[in-house]
């Protein structure tokens, strides 16, 4: 599962008590989580019986902006080791204030899996930044990944259209590169999967801020699974995919995105 949390804003304590009982009811094994406060991640996962690490317990230095917009959270049913933390600002883009988590997640009678938790560029303007961002995820997944397909799960900001997109799921070469993820809404969802939508009135005031156009719909959340080119002895098969607290519940929207949730049936080949 991945969820946007939208850091503390409107009514933050009503929003993350809504996230806990969504959390509790869907019960995930593995969910990345972004724009979260340090001090949020315990009520997100109260009581959930999930695992948490922020970003802030590993992270050499913190970001600027990471008091005001969060930063990247990972939750899982097993208890999970961090194996690398990316920090993926740059010279045109010195603000991010979120981190790359990557962690080994224990699947019993299968071994580890890699976890990976981004968040790319959030400007409009910064798709040569998010393609910069994708190339060295793709790093850090071959640096740790495993037998059984990678999960990377995360707020891409970039609709399935753009290039880092593309490039993610096998559709286009970047810098002379290539590879492939299994997008799990592309097989499993229903409809658009819009996540950032002007229907959420939570989203509405960024949307005006940033994209400045009447309706505007767009897919930014994604869960991703390794491809057999990766892991020939391994699957991942997507069984579902959905989205998750797109509605209001008692007048209470959980954030300004909606969440992604997958199953998935992972297993290793006969040899």
């Amino acid at each position: 599962m991945t969820l946007n949390v939208w850091n503390n804003r409107g009514d933050a304590v009503a929003r993350a008590a809504l996230i806990n009982a969504e959390l509790r009811r869907l019960a995930p094994d593995v969910v990345a989580l972004q724009e979260v406060l340090p001090d949020q991640l315990p009520s997100l996962i109260d009581g959930t019986g999930l695992h948490g690490t922020h970003q802030s317990q590993t992270a050499a230095t913190t970001p600027p902006h990471a008091d005001r917009f969060g930063g990247t959270a990972i939750a899982t049913r097993a208890p999970h080791r961090i194996v690398e933390v990316l920090d993926q600002r740059s010279t045109d883009v010195p603000d991010l204030p979120w981190l790359t988590l990557a962690a080994l997640v224990p699947l019993p009678e299968l071994g580890d899996v890699l976890f990976i938790a981004p968040t790319t560029s959030f400007r409009l303007d910064m798709e040569a930044q998010r393609e910069r961002q994708v190339l060295a995820l793709s790093d850090l997944d071959a640096r740790h990944r495993t037998a059984l397909p990678t999960i990377m799960a995360g707020d891409f900001n970039a609709d399935p259209e753009a290039s880092s997109i593309r490039y993610l799921t096998g559709r286009q070469s970047l810098s002379g590169r290539s590879t492939h993820f299994h997008d799990a809404w592309r097989i499993a969802g229903s409809g658009p999967g819009h996540t950032w939508s002007a229907d959420n009135p939570h989203a509405t005031e960024d949307i005006g801020r940033l994209v400045r156009q009447p309706g505007h719909r767009s897919r930014f959340d994604y869960v991703f699974v390794g491809s057999p080119h990766a892991h020939p002895h391994a699957y991942a098969r997507v069984r579902g995919a959905e989205l998750v607290l797109d509605k209001p519940v008692d007048g209470v929207w959980a954030s300004d995105h909606y969440g992604v949730v997958a199953d998935l049936e992972v297993g290793l080949l006969p040899t």
